[in-house]
């Protein structure tokens, strides 16, 4: 059995300002090895549960945060930038399941640090006609190869937002948002253990999970934050200008448009 992981950082508990998040920055270490600890307890589950190979993906930022001298070391490590499929590198229709570990809630919505792939250039991302954030985007990609996502964790916003898309899905919410920048988290020995628990849980249950599809062709919508980056993208043939802020365009499968988004907010960018 194999189980595919994409980590990310502003949902690990602990974490509750930009500064933990990016180098140079205030705790930033500090949140590395937090982020390592709860990838640990996501990995130790899915073996304890009979899983025989982990990948792992580190999905945040510049994507070099997992400190690899203290990762699991049963687990395989993809870091780095320039990957294809970013924060979903790695993926293919070998794995049996997803996890998204120490994931946030979507741009718009209440919860610690929220966004949608970039916070300072995306309003919001709708997949025919249904709003997104990263873990919707993810899970249809996983879904785009057949591969349930079976345990999202971060505070209790994203998990709502998770059991939304996905009625299934485990979660854990390692931290109670209270505002964008506070936050109240659980003790660290029980977020490795909740973790650990829901992913033994996950993938001893994986019947009852399915993957997440969308119909294709697909229809994207991007909004921008600001109409000068709207503009910036607006350069390729292939999209349309729905409103001063909104680029809209259409892909035959789910995973050329989820590239072709990419590649528009960063134009945008």
């Amino acid at each position: 059995m194999r189980i595919y992981i994409s980590a990310d950082l502003e949902g690990i508990a602990g974490v509750v300002h930009g500064d933990q998040c990016h180098e140079g920055g205030k705790d930033y270490n500090r949140a590395r090895h937090w982020m390592t600890q709860e990838v640990n307890a996501a990995v130790q589950g899915a073996l304890d549960a009979g899983a025989v190979d982990v990948l792992v993906n580190d999905a945040h930022g510049s994507m070099r945060n997992l400190l690899y001298e203290e990762l699991h070391p049963k687990a395989t490590l993809i870091s780095g930038t320039g990957k294809p499929l970013q924060m979903m590198e790695g993926i293919d229709d070998s794995f049996d399941a997803v996890f998204l570990i120490g994931y946030h809630a979507r741009m718009g919505q209440h919860g610690i640090l929220n966004h949608t792939i970039s916070g300072g250039t995306v309003g919001g991302v709708w997949v025919n006609g249904l709003e997104v954030g990263e873990t919707g985007i993810n899970s249809f990609t996983a879904g785009h190869f057949g591969v349930p996502v079976v345990l999202v964790t971060g505070d209790q916003c994203l998990a709502a937002e998770a059991q939304e898309l996905m009625p299934w899905v485990k979660t854990v919410a390692v931290k109670r948002a209270i505002s964008r920048y506070a936050a109240a988290s659980l003790p660290r020995d029980e977020v490795r253990d909740l973790i650990r628990q829901r992913a033994h849980e996950a993938v001893a249950n994986l019947s009852s999970a399915g993957p997440l599809r969308t119909q294709e062709p697909v229809e994207f919508r991007l909004r921008f934050r600001d109409t000068a980056q709207a503009d910036k993208a607006d350069i390729l043939s292939q999209v349309r200008r729905q409103d001063p802020l909104t680029l809209a365009f259409q892909a035959t499968d789910y995973l050329t448009g989820v590239c072709r988004l990419r590649a528009l907010i960063g134009l945008g960018r």
